[in-house]
């Protein structure tokens, strides 16, 4: 008997939790949606956008620099270690090139900017919410749709694959000269060999890969923001959900976007 009812506390656990995961998820199909519609309204809120891209985008350089440059330092020297015999040292460039605009420059940047812009941003909604802020913006007839979530959800789509870009930069340049260093490999022969065996879809896959790790960053902060409840340690907790669902999904649009482009 004892047993019958622990497992069919297990099946109303178990339903309960799908529900909840299936209302949450639609919550945020909705939010998303109806933050979107108010697209048409962007021009009307260029000075927020800008103030965002500044913000996600200009003070997000030093932290990118620092995290490529080390990515790209690594990568080279355990590609040197892996390939140790089988292929020339001179081809090094060309698995930098591949790895960094394909994986490691998006995947990065993504994961350490869900820890930099989706904090901040579900810290600053998440306040603005739990002190009435936003109740107060909808009372004098401000859409918080149009005014706070747009202009942070395209700034993140905007930013993501333009910092992938610098970060390719970085990685690359500093493989070079942890190349150059070890191997006294010249510029010629790396990025001849880099230029050779360079393909596009490399570089759009992985711009591809930003633009949706971009959105998903900027709409889960948006969303778990306007969500927040329960004062200051209400906002704590909203940004660490938004630090670990970011994180989780980033590396779930990773695979899949991995297996639409290059899985042929």
């Amino acid at each position: 008997m004892s047993t019958r009812i622990e497992r069919k506390e297990g099946r109303d656990y178990i339903t309960v939790s799908l529900l909840a995961v299936l209302s949450w998820l639609g919550s945020y199909v909705i939010f998303v949606v109806r933050t979107f519609l108010t697209l048409p309204k962007l021009v009307k809120r260029r000075f927020e956008l800008l103030v965002q891209l500044r913000g996600m985008g200009y003070n997000s350089l030093l932290l990118i620099t620092v995290t490529s440059a080390f990515a790209g330092l690594v990568t080279a020297v355990q590609a040197s270690y892996q390939t140790r015999g089988l292929i020339p040292n001179s081809f090094i460039s060309v698995m930098v090139a591949k790895s960094t605009m394909i994986e490691l420059a998006p995947v990065l940047t993504g994961l350490v900017l869900s820890g930099k812009i989706g904090a901040a941003v579900t810290a600053e909604i998440g306040t603005m919410k739990v002190t009435e802020q936003i109740d107060a913006l909808t009372s004098v007839g401000t859409d918080s749709y149009e005014y706070l979530f747009l202009p942070r959800m395209v700034s993140g789509i905007i930013v993501l694959p333009m910092l992938t870009i610098y970060a390719n930069l970085i990685s690359i340049v500093s493989a070079f000269f942890i190349v150059n260093y070890r191997y006294d490999i010249n510029h010629h022969l790396f990025f001849n060999n880099m230029k050779n065996y360079f393909e596009p879809m490399d570089l759009w896959g992985g711009l591809a890969k930003a633009v949706f790790f971009g959105f998903v960053i900027s709409s889960i902060a948006c969303f778990i923001g306007n969500r927040t409840e329960g004062g200051a340690e209400g906002v704590g907790k909203a940004t660490t959900l938004t630090v670990v669902y970011s994180c989780i999904l980033i590396l779930l649009m990773d695979f899949i976007v991995a297996a639409v482009l290059f899985g042929t």
